[in-house]
């Protein structure tokens, strides 16, 4: 089933890019054209896409399953979505666009984000980019994969070797609110001399499929939510990477950090030396 699950997820994630990148098109370089609108401060944005393709998204799902129960970024839940998923019961989490900063500066570095929830535990998911054409894809227990843009059809993902923590390249994210971000900023300021560097990209779902596609060595946020890392954790598990939360907790909303092997002792004990959360809200 689970198999099964992943190819809806492939099939929607790159359809719903198709009306992103058109989207983006159509307004060419008028950001205004893209309709942005604020959220939760200034600095937390959302555009018509946004809606339109979840929209998409959710009423796709009405009609492939209508069963299952969905929750959305922007809001667009069906069958009770926002509760989590009782056993047997299949609960999508979709991002309709992760990075929306990027999206709105043109920058190609943003996603959909499309998973499969089943009993509490994620089975399957995809994450598009609709500027590079590169979707990624796993499903439990059956690997992790890439296809489109430059990484050929159904390469199989692993995560680095990396052994050396002085040698890591990581990725990371900062929360919306001033307050975090200050406290994110000392963290990251600690850590960027302990590693080979450190890296910003704008979408959560993608640095953990950048970790999956050996393009990062560790991974890590503080301050998501399921749909803004459900796809890309899987991903990243079943390319190898060990995942975890702070204070001996499994990765989930307040924190996820992620690792290949060889480094991931090394890194989770310095995050957690680093305290690297920052504040009470995402």
């Amino acid at each position: 089933m689970a198999v099964e699950l992943a190819r809806i997820a492939v099939d929607l994630a790159r359809r719903a890019g198709a009306l992103v990148a058109d989207g983006r098109a159509r307004a060419g370089g008028d950001r205004a054209g893209l309709g942005v609108r604020v959220k939760s401060t200034p600095t937390d944005v959302v555009t018509v896409m946004d809606r339109v393709c979840e929209d998409f998204l959710v009423d796709e799902l009405r009609r492939l399953r209508p069963q299952d129960a969905v929750v959305g970024e922007e809001g667009g839940t069906r069958a009770d979505g926002a509760a989590p998923a009782g056993p047997g019961q299949v609960r999508w989490l979709v991002d309709p666009i992760d990075g929306t900063v990027n999206y709105i500066y043109g920058v190609p570095q943003y996603a959909v984000s499309v998973a499969a929830e089943r009993g509490g535990t994620v089975v399957a998911g995809a994450v598009h980019n609709p500027a590079s054409g590169e979707t990624f894809w796993a499903w439990l227990d059956g690997g992790a994969y890439l296809s489109g843009g430059h990484g050929g059809e159904g390469q199989r993902l692993r995560v680095t070797s990396c052994s050396d923590l002085g040698q890591a390249l990581v990725g990371t994210g900062f929360g919306y609110s001033a307050a975090v971000r200050a406290e994110q900023a000392r963290a990251v300021a600690e850590l960027l001399p302990l590693v080979r560097d450190i890296r910003r990209l704008g979408s959560a779902a993608l640095d953990l499929c950048f970790l999956a596609a050996g393009r990062l060595d560790a991974y890590y946020e503080a301050r998501l939510y399921p749909w803004d890392y459900a796809a890309g954790a899987l991903i990243a598990a079943e390319a190898g990477a060990w995942l975890a939360g702070l204070h001996g907790q499994p990765a989930g909303d307040d924190f996820v950090a992620a690792a290949a092997p060889g480094v991931a002792e090394a890194f989770f004990a310095l995050l957690e030396s680093l305290h690297p959360v920052g504040g009470s809200g995402r």
